[in-house]
Parts: structure tokens; sequence; C-alpha cells
């Protein structure tokens, strides 16, 4: 029995709330179970200095985390002076996955940038994330096109990322923090809809994990994001 009393393939309650900013072009606030992640998209007329001249749009995003997200405070980075590389590699890995479903020579040197803020957190931060950010860049593309600027939404898809692991030595779908921490492996899995892969990260905690238990968990995965991607329709009222 997991500590949630899940199912092996059960997702935690998921919500997707659209809108949730009164100012952002896009945004959602993502909550899985108790990690609660808002993301917002913001829409901005400049490109990258290596893009300037090109054609082509950009979609990149930042991370962060609330100083009480976790149990106990954490400084917030801009006090510190930096950003952490677990959060440089968050965002980029956000970036990444956003741009995987963006046709961005179709978003004439338009850059729309993705702030996802960590209110709490309960594992799968960046999961939430991703899943989220992807309802926040639809709802910014699309006030954009509602206002004449583009002709036509540029996503080729959909893409949303749920977590995988070993816990005593099964495995099961979407890690809350109490299975995150003791698991016996764990990857994170960034899918498309129709079942492109993305990006995986895929780490053993203990020993190493076989071809046949990743392959477990990747079909795992995609049981998720199939769900994920039916929850963002609905959030979008596609």
């Amino acid at each position: 029995m997991r500590p949630s009393g899940r199912q092996p393939n059960q997702l935690r309650s998921i919500v997707l709330e659209p809108g949730f900013s009164k100012y952002a072009e896009g945004s959602c606030l993502a909550r899985f179970g108790d990690t609660h992640v808002l993301c917002t998209a913001s829409v901005d007329e400049k490109v990258p200095p290596f893009l300037r001249n090109t054609g082509k749009g950009w979609v990149t995003a930042e991370y962060g985390m609330l100083p009480r997200a976790t149990h106990s405070r954490t400084d917030r980075e801009a006090a510190r002076g930096r950003q952490t590389g677990r959060t440089q590699e968050i965002q980029r890995l956000i970036g990444r996955s956003l741009r995987a479903v963006t046709t961005l020579t179709a978003m004439s040197e338009m850059q729309i940038k993705v702030d996802c803020d960590v209110l709490q957190a309960d594992g799968g931060t960046r999961t939430a994330a991703i899943t989220g950010a992807w309802v926040a860049l639809h709802l910014a593309l699309q006030s954009v096109v509602g206002k004449g600027q583009l002709a036509a939404l540029p996503l080729s898809g959909q893409v949303a990322a749920v977590s995988c692991g070993l816990v005593n030595g099964e495995a099961v779908l979407d890690l809350d923090y109490a299975e995150d921490s003791t698991c016996q492996a764990d990857a994170n899995f960034v899918l498309t809809a129709d079942g492109g892969i993305v990006e995986i990260q895929g780490t053993a905690e203990q020993d190493p994990f076989r071809q046949d238990q990743f392959l477990q968990l990747l079909a795992l995965a995609q049981q998720g994001v199939t769900r994920l991607a039916e929850l963002q329709r609905l959030a979008l009222g596609l």
C-alpha cells in the first residue's frame, strides 16, 4: 500500500485551474495533490538577440519556489544573489518541453515567457509546472490570435509530464514527497499527448534498475500523461 493509499497506477488528485491570474495573457494553477504551481505566460514582442531578424519566435521559462513552499523556510534566490543549479536545470527543462510542441517559425519574432512559481511542494514540482505551463501557453497564444497578431495557433500538440518510480520494488505513478524521498529509483517523463517522448530523466537512488523495470515506468507514465492531456483539454474547453 502506498503512503497515500493510492493504487500503483493512480495519479494524485489533479486540478488545472485556467485563468487564475488576472493580468497574465495566459495562466493556470496546477494542483498535483499537495503540490501547487502557479504558471503564468506573458507575451513579449522582443525575441532574444540570437533570433532577431530570423522570423522565428521563442518560448522560455523561469521557475522558482516561494520561501515556505516546503517544510522549512528557504531563502529567496534573489536574496542569495544567484539561482541554484537545480532551479536553472528545471526552468530549462520547462522551456525545452514547451518548445517541443511549438512551431517557432509561425510566431513571427514573438516571445512567450512562462513563469512557474511553486506555492507549495510535495514532490513532482517540475512535472506539475510543465503540465500547467502548457495550459498557460495555450491561453496566451489564443489571446494573441484573438487580437489578430497571429493567423493561427502555433502549437503542434500537447505536452505534459509525470514522475514514476520504484517504491518497495514496485513501479508506481506520480510520486509524492513521501515516496520520492525513499524510492529505489525515480524518473520524470515529459511526453506528448500522442505518446511522443520529449525528455526522460531517470535515476537509480540505490541499486541500478533493469530494462524491464524501466519499461514498466514508461508504460505508467504514458497512461498518466494520457489522463493529464485530457485534463488539459477540459481546462481549456477543447
